[in-house]
């Protein structure tokens, strides 16, 4: 039965780090095969063999799933996505295993339910990997430049200077008098924050080298707190922007809108969902904590903060910084910023 099928087939992957299962089933919901196979591409090629031509698979946006998505690409299958937020909601079965899993996969493909997330392609992926290690670099050597103001803390050296790692904090820390042990742990970072400089410089250029003539990341950087490096993160994280229709759907995407619970007559919209790409809210908050007061965001956010907080300013302005971005990507221009910025 599981060879002699030969209409469309729905195939569902559960796919884990080492081991993944496979079901395959008819448009209909006929089971034909569940295969457990290694993740290894030719044993992937073999169960596909049997899935016959052009078949729709749908595996889940868990960790590691590139391979098997560029893979099943290669042997011509239609490859979905399914987003773990939203088949969550479908987890009300009291037995769960891989096999079923992998079949509701495949049902809720069949049944037009599956919530989709989007495939990247390569060149987006590797442009995101690139910025996301910056991030990351950039994380570890803020760590270890808090481990050196602690040192200094806990040796009683007072720091006058906003930036201990410029040339007046360069200065303080080569003179400053630190036990041994303190002095051996601060040259030590310091070595470690000279290496990580070095590396997050590379990333840098190879960012700047691979958008230097996209034109949505020169357009968004005409939006005022964002530079380079913000645009880098917006174009990357975000891709190809037509898969938006419209800013509030990007904004919903990022997780900078409310939650929003409704029932009969009782509305309640609580914080924002944060279910999105923590990367592009953070670079949102950051560029419009840059912007001058007298600037469009720099009012919202202020006249926001002064009614509900600074935070929720932030993110009110964040919201409307990603509209700017949305348009900037989308259009490769922001007309509302040109029309303020053109001589009277």
């Amino acid at each position: 039965m599981s060879g002699a099928y030969e209409g469309r087939q729905i195939v569902g992957m559960d796919l884990h780090r080492r081991r993944s299962v496979l079901v395959r089933m008819t448009e209909t919901g006929e089971h034909l095969e569940t295969v457990r196979i290694s993740n290894d591409p030719e044993y992937l090629a073999q169960v596909m063999s049997r899935a016959g031509e052009a078949p729709e698979v749908v595996l889940e946006a868990t960790y590691g799933w590139y391979w098997a998505a560029d893979a099943l690409a290669e042997l011509g299958a239609n490859v979905h996505l399914a987003h773990p937020l939203g088949v969550k909601m479908f987890s009300y079965r009291r037995v769960k295993n891989d096999e079923r899993d992998a079949a509701d996969l495949a049902d809720l493909l069949r049944m037009g339910r599956l919530p989709e997330a989007w495939i990247a392609p390569p060149a987006t992926r590797e442009l995101r990997g690139w910025v996301r290690h910056r991030a990351k670099l950039v994380g570890l050597r803020s760590s270890l430049k808090c481990q050196v103001h602690g040192v200094l803390a806990g040796a009683g050296v007072q720091v006058p200077m906003t930036d201990l790692f410029g040339v007046g904090g360069q200065q303080l820390l080569a003179t400053a008098r630190l036990a041994t042990e303190s002095r051996s742990r601060v040259d030590s970072v310091l070595r470690l924050i000279t290496g990580l400089d070095f590396e997050i410089e590379l990333f840098t250029k190879l960012v700047a080298g691979r958008l230097r003539t996209d034109p949505g990341y020169v357009a968004i950087q005409a939006i005022p707190g964002v530079g380079p490096i913000l645009a880098a993160v917006f174009v990357a994280e975000i891709g190809d922007i037509t898969r938006f229709d419209k800013p509030g759907q990007l904004a919903s995407w990022a997780g900078l809108t409310p939650k929003h619970h409704e029932s009969d007559t009782t509305v309640h919209r609580g914080r924002i969902t944060k279910q999105g790409s923590r990367l592009v809210r953070w670079a949102a908050v950051e560029a419009v904590q840059r912007v001058a007061s007298h600037t469009r965001l720099g009012q919202i956010r202020d006249q926001v903060a002064e009614r509900r907080g600074a935070n929720i300013g932030k993110v009110a302005a964040a919201r409307e910084l990603i509209e700017l971005v949305f348009y900037g990507l989308r259009d490769g221009h922001i007309r509302c910023l040109s029309a303020r910025t053109a001589p009277a």
